[in-house]
């Protein structure tokens, strides 16, 4: 039903990602008809929905009369909130209640409330329909905003679990007033009302406890305000419950999306060199915060229109047949690339290499 014999010699790039197009599509279709109950889209979407914010509301009661560890509740909700994220996805690309914009848009509100780290989700829309378009490409924002590209050092590893941290970031490197100044505009567009809020707040959290860590260090201790302190529990309760799940699904969804897209030396529209499959042992931790999203988002560069468990349940045949069509596995070396596709060396010695060949032709003519 799903066979993925086709050899790629011969077929470029676009032929090659047609292919497992349609090897994917037919698993997809495969999968629907064995169980009907994936057809219901729209009522499966809505589902999740429930389950998720029902988790995270059950988790943060759980935790705050005492019946869950913190460590528990903040792992658990966030789990629950990668899946919010896959569904947003999926709601970005018009996947549930395509034609019924009230339950459409309100799906969009609550599973922004369930993520407030992350940007305004209609605004989102935009930036990932381009990601499509010019991924891998200095105009791919999304990408880039979450450190697609960037070498590795002190600055990507701050950048790539904080959203704020990585605008501020990009800001101070700004050659000019006029860019910082548009960086500063952009970034307080996109992240308000909430994820200011929920930025602003982690800060303070870790300001409170870094001065009460150094103050104890030191053998002493502050003398906060009753005011102070009662902003503080609620602030704790919320790092518990809904910020430090967000913290930490941020920065393992981004450590591992920035990782597995290419950028900067790619073949214009050639998908097979935008993305690789990221999913070795190690990166399990990561990829339970980000819904296997590694292993599972290559799969919808090729197939856009598929929601996000219908991906899941064709991992290992869409697998299969992307390794057949020289799509790349586990490529460690992207971290000392740069997300390059090829080392900038090897760029540039192939350059050399194809303009003396040029001249040599040129003559022999």
């Amino acid at each position: 039903m799903h066979g993925t014999s086709a050899s790629p010699q011969g077929q470029n790039a676009q032929q090659r990602s047609a292919h497992i197009r349609q090897v994917v599509l037919a698993r997809g279709v495969e999968l629907r008809q064995r169980y009907p109950l994936l057809n219901h889209q729209d009522a499966l979407g809505a589902g999740i929905l429930a389950f998720a914010l029902a988790g995270m509301i059950g988790s943060a009661t759980l935790y705050m009369t005492g019946h869950m560890a913190w460590w528990a509740c903040l792992l658990l909700n966030a789990f629950f909130a990668s899946l919010t994220h896959e569904l947003e996805h999926d709601l970005i690309h018009s996947m549930y209640f395509r034609k019924q914009r009230v339950p459409h848009n309100l799906m969009m509100g609550l599973v922004w409330l369930a993520r407030p780290s992350t940007i305004n989700p209609w605004i989102r829309r935009h930036l990932h329909l381009n990601h499509h378009k010019l991924s891998g490409t200095e105009a791919d924002m999304e990408e880039r905003a979450i450190t697609n590209g960037e070498p590795w050092g002190v600055a990507r590893l701050l950048m790539v679990g904080d959203n704020v941290m990585s605008a501020f970031i990009r800001a101070l490197r700004a050659r000019t007033w006029a860019h910082k100044l548009s960086i500063l505009q952009r970034s307080l567009k996109v992240y308000a009302p909430l994820a200011l809020m929920h930025w602003g707040a982690w800060y303070v959290f870790l300001g409170f406890h870094g001065i009460n860590g150094v103050a104890w260090l030191m053998g002493t201790s502050v003398e906060w305000s009753a005011a102070t302190l009662s902003v503080m529990q609620v602030i704790d309760i919320a790092a518990v419950v809904i910020i430090g799940p967000n913290v930490l699904r941020t920065f393992c969804l981004h450590f591992v999306s920035s990782n597995m897209h290419y950028y900067g030396d790619l073949e214009a529209g050639n998908v097979i060199q935008q993305t690789q499959v990221l999913n070795p042992w190690w990166m399990w931790p990561l990829q339970a915060f980000c819904f296997n999203f590694g292993s599972s988002h290559g799969i919808h560069h090729f197939v856009v229109k598929e929601p996000f468990y219908i991906r899941q349940l064709t991992v290992p045949v869409a697998h299969k047949v992307m390794r057949e069509m020289g799509v790349r596995f586990n490529d460690f070396g992207t971290f000392g690339r740069a997300n390059r596709f090829v080392r900038k060396e090897r760029q540039a010695a192939d350059t050399a290499v194809a303009a003396q060949t040029q001249v040599v032709c040129g003559n022999k003519l």
